[in-house]
């Protein structure tokens, strides 16, 4: 489709002198076309004409004056691999339909020189020479893991990868709050127990037993704010030594061994770490320096940033103690991130909570540093629930842990198929959530992430494993057969029912005669499927085109012999570039594709 999209936008900046991006979408199942644009529709009303009269110039265009075809003829298109060679042209007849539609077919031998001219070396340099920081994940010290992080983890490594697979040097960041309110809460239950024998578990305990007593006691409440205030300051001559400062650091040890450890399980790898501790000190000179700027201000003891001029709410960036909030760290964070990476782009995913809070901090920087906000995007997504799901909170101490999410899984597919492959179960987790589009909540249910049929994370290995074993078993002197040539008969793909045997036997019905050609068009779309899930940082459109390439490859498999066949070589071809493709996609996901199932 990018041929054709850059072909189309060719001849409509011909015509009409428009610098204009034409959408081409598959045709509909009742239109006798490959692809579809609404091109002409979108043109009439800066045209003033009527979308058929463009509908019809364009096809004018093509079909009679040369349109795609001199431009093939003269090199101008780019070949199907991206390589600069001249390729074949790619538009085997056009028409229009109602209400101003083009429709185009692919000429079988464009996709024939697609198939022959395949590079399994797939990369782009879209973002070639751009670094670019993920920032995702971000668990609190002093906290376990929760599912939310589980499911960040997998999202923001998979954008990671699509940047990477684009050119671009990525550094994968993680913020986490060593300091705060969260922090003295643990911290006041944690003086009360033994600190050799302290484990995470304990630590997580801790913080729902601080948080109860934080919220009913009043002497508690007053303990613990006092407790927030000495804990900014233990790395200080006076406080780095005390007791204090030694349970706070084997806490946080125990809470970072604890995070690397889960992020290895799981195939993440993080280039940074960013404690608020190591930004707090930057947010807090940077929100000083632009309260005398006027850009924050002074309210009951506190500076905050007045929302409410930008359409947004107030929020406090330094409270009535003196001690920067969640919001100043940000601020420092965003500043820390700039002076250390000097970043294109900074990509922050976070929960879907946290929206109108980073509008608020995004807005006040704005005001100061507008390059910097206009470098970030903040993407969202929505809670991870089981069915029937139950409002989790790690506040109370019901929330569903990473880990537990993981054990899910593998009790599942133990269960259904008596198997505990690592690599399988890790699958089904990251394609459960991958292939939803992020922002929505999510209902993660164990025993369909597992099924080896449907939309799963299995069913793409089993399909992939299924590709390995018909390459497995290709003769070793095919070439030395009789075979009839994909290119026979006027260069064709193969125009008759793929299965031979069917009409012989009488055992299945005669395929379509377009079953093999479908198949072959679908590897087609994979770079523009990667170009637009690049652009908008959006991996469940890799993931969603996976299942249905692997639906097209089943029906191929199961409609066109590929081993002793007359097509086995150029078949062959076909199974190659679709194994090629799966195993990319599966990895842009961070999946990895086992020998065997």
């Amino acid at each position: 489709m990018q041929d054709l999209k850059h072909e189309l936008k060719k001849v409509i900046q011909k015509l009409y002198n428009l610098d204009f991006d034409p959408e081409i979408t598959p045709s509909p199942d009742n239109i006798d076309a490959d692809y579809s644009s609404n091109a002409p529709l979108k043109l009439a009303k800066e045209l003033h004409k009527n979308p058929m009269e463009i509908a019809k110039e364009i096809e004018t265009f093509i079909s009679v004056k040369g349109g795609f075809r001199s431009a093939a003829a003269r090199g101008l298109a780019r070949s199907p691999r991206g390589d600069g060679r001249e390729r074949r042209d790619p538009v085997a007849d056009i028409d229009v339909s109602a209400p101003g539609f083009l429709n185009i077919s692919l000429s079988d031998d464009y996709l024939t020189t697609f198939i022959d001219n395949f590079n399994p070396d797939i990369s782009s340099d879209k973002f070639a020479g751009k670094t670019i920081i993920c920032e995702f994940s971000d668990p609190n010290p002093f906290k376990v893991l929760h599912v939310g992080h589980l499911y960040t983890s997998i999202v923001g490594d998979s954008i990671a990868r699509l940047f990477e697979y684009a050119g671009a040097k990525v550094i994968r960041a993680n913020f986490g709050g060593d300091v705060g309110l969260h922090v003295a809460k643990t911290m006041y239950a944690l003086e009360k127990k033994p600190l050799d024998s302290l484990t995470i578990e304990d630590i997580a305990k801790c913080y729902v037993e601080g948080t109860a007593a934080y919220d009913d006691d009043e002497t508690a409440h007053q303990e613990i704010t006092k407790l927030n205030k000495e804990i900014y300051r233990i790395n200080t001559e006076d406080f780095h030594d005390s007791d204090l400062a030694k349970l706070y650091w084997r806490g946080r040890e125990l809470s970072y061994d604890y995070f690397n450890q889960f992020y290895d399980s799981i195939g993440v790898k993080f280039d940074k770490y960013y404690p608020e501790s190591s930004v707090a000190g930057l947010g807090l000179k940077t929100v000083k320096e632009q309260l005398e700027k006027g850009v924050y201000e002074v309210s009951s003891g506190a500076v905050i940033f007045n929302g409410e001029k930008y359409g947004l709410h107030t929020r406090v960036f330094i409270n009535q103690e003196g001690v920067p909030t969640y919001e100043t760290k940000d601020v420092g964070l965003i500043f820390t991130k700039w002076q250390d990476y000097h970043f294109d782009k900074s990509v922050v995913i976070t929960g879907s909570e946290q929206l109108d809070y980073m509008k608020v901090v995004l807005k006040s920087v704005e005001q100061y540093a507008p390059d910097l906000v206009e470098k970030t995007a903040h993407l969202t997504h929505g809670l991870v629930k089981l069915p029937g799901g139950v409002k989790m909170s790690s506040r109370k101490g019901n929330f569903l842990k990473a880990v537990d999410v993981l054990g899910m899984v593998k009790d599942a597919l133990k269960s259904e198929y008596d198997s505990t492959d690592e690599v399988v179960s890790l699958a089904a987790t990251k394609y459960a959530f991958l292939k939803y589009k992020m922002g929505g909540d999510i209902i993660f249910d164990p025993k369909e992430s597992v099924k080896m049929t449907g939309n799963s994370g299995p069913y793409l290995l089993y399909a992939c494993v299924r590709a390995k074993k018909i390459l497995d078993k290709t003769s070793d002197d095919f070439e030395n057969k009789n075979r009839v040539s994909i290119r026979d008969n006027g260069s064709e793909l193969r125009s008759e029912p793929c299965d031979d045997r069917s009409e012989r036997e009488g055992e299945r019905e005669l395929v379509p005669k377009s079953s093999e050609r479908n198949f072959a068009k679908k590897l087609l779309e994979y770079s523009t499927v990667l170009d637009e899930a690049v652009s908008e940082m959006a991996p469940h459109k890799v993931a969603n085109y996976l299942y249905e390439l692997a639906q097209h490859f089943s029906r191929f498999y199961e409609s066109c012999p590929v081993i002793g066949s007359d097509q086995e070589k150029e078949r062959i071809k076909l199974v190659k570039v679709y194994l090629n493709i799966m195993t990319h996609g599966l990895n842009l996901l961070g999946i990895n594709v086992p020998e065997e199932m």
